[in-house]
């Protein structure tokens, strides 16, 4: 059958029934599940330069997976140093629309260093390389460890935020080790001024003439948590069922004070053991979970005194367990990561 261009070159193999064969009857608005296919004629070649092209344009594999409704395709990408897919061909497969869906693209790549399992690379869904992601390393650490047919355990997983310890749990959870926060403002980065021992708490950022109050960390990436504006977040805080996310998540991602932009958490304290929180994710937008954010929030809930140590952090998408260790002062999130499909792709549209 006829389709859109954009979607040509996706199989899907499984549904989340993996026995279940998925029809190629099914109707356009359903072709992130449907066997699509690309009926174009290729001009005659010779036969080592079809080879090359073939192997170039084979399908790669990939399984679906999502943490708290924060959404991943997964591409074991061990067997090459170089990444299976384009920063183009990813944002294309992430529209949910005219691809797959998907908030990211995470590729388990070969260790970079001694003492890896194995690397984690990715690209957001506009085909930008963030640093890393808490609930994607989830996802991916479930993916290899369904991939290798291996019982619960712990790994090393090398990033571009540094050493992240993932380790499956009988119960089905994935617990993290994040490890320390960093405030140093250069290192997150940020320039707004430090306010506290190093720290940027509480600090002062202006938008549309009002002045946000926010606590600037990193978990390898950069992170902008607020509890609301100069005044309301002392004075009963935000009210996340009726706050536009999309109106100020954009402002704050991209406001100077954050040069490589930040991921916003904005958040709302129930009790001292209990926030809900809402995240404009950097490249992502909004999203159902950021596991990075959720460990940033409380960080900052703590340092401002709103907060204890161990935190249930409530995200549109479901809850994550956060503690920061006062014994360490690493961070540990514990959270789901559940398989929903597989496939295989064109590398190339």
């Amino acid at each position: 059958s006829s389709v859109n261009a954009k979607t040509r070159n996706i199989w899907v193999y499984k549904s989340i029934d993996p026995i279940t064969m998925m029809s190629s009857s099914l109707s356009s608005s359903s072709l992130s599940i449907a066997m699509v296919r690309c009926r174009r004629q290729r001009p005659h070649r010779s036969p080592s330069v079809g080879v090359r092209a073939s192997l170039e344009n084979a399908p790669i594999e990939f399984k679906k997976y999502q943490g708290l409704g924060n959404d991943f395709i997964l591409i074991d990408n061990r067997d090459r140093a170089t990444m299976k897919l384009s920063a183009k061909r990813a944002s294309e497969l992430c529209d949910r629309n005219f691809g797959i869906g998907a908030d990211g693209v995470i590729f388990a790549m070969p260790p970079a260093q001694s003492g890896e399992d194995y690397a984690m690379r990715m690209y957001n869904s506009d085909g930008t390389e963030p640093e890393m992601c808490g609930n994607g390393i989830r996802c991916l650490a479930r993916f290899v460890s369904d991939c290798d047919g291996l019982p619960p355990k712990a790994y090393k997983v090398g990033t571009l935020a540094g050493l992240i310890q993932p380790e499956l749990r009988a119960d089905g959870q994935v617990a993290v080790d994040m490890g320390e926060p960093i405030f140093e403002p250069s290192q997150v980065p940020t320039t707004i001024p430090a306010t506290r021992d190093g720290k940027v708490v509480r600090g002062e950022v202006p938008v549309d003439g009002e002045t946000w109050l926010v606590t600037a960390v990193s978990m390898g990436n950069p992170h902008c948590v607020t509890f609301g504006r100069f005044n309301e977040c002392d004075e009963g805080g935000l009210n996340l069922d009726t706050f536009p996310l999309s109106t100020f998540g954009p402002k704050l991602e991209s406001h100077a004070a954050f040069p490589r932009k930040c991921n916003v958490e904005f958040t709302e304290v129930k009790s001292r053991n209990y926030v809900k929180m809402n995240v404009w994710e950097r490249g992502a937008g909004a999203t159902l979970a950021c596991g990075t954010g959720a460990c940033a929030t409380v960080v900052a809930g703590v340092l401002e005194g709103r907060i204890d140590r161990k935190c249930t952090v409530e995200l549109p998408g479901g809850p994550l367990e956060i503690e920061w260790r006062e014994s360490d002062n690493r961070v540990i999130m514990t959270g789901p990561a559940e398989y929903v499909f597989s496939g295989a792709v064109n590398p190339r549209c």
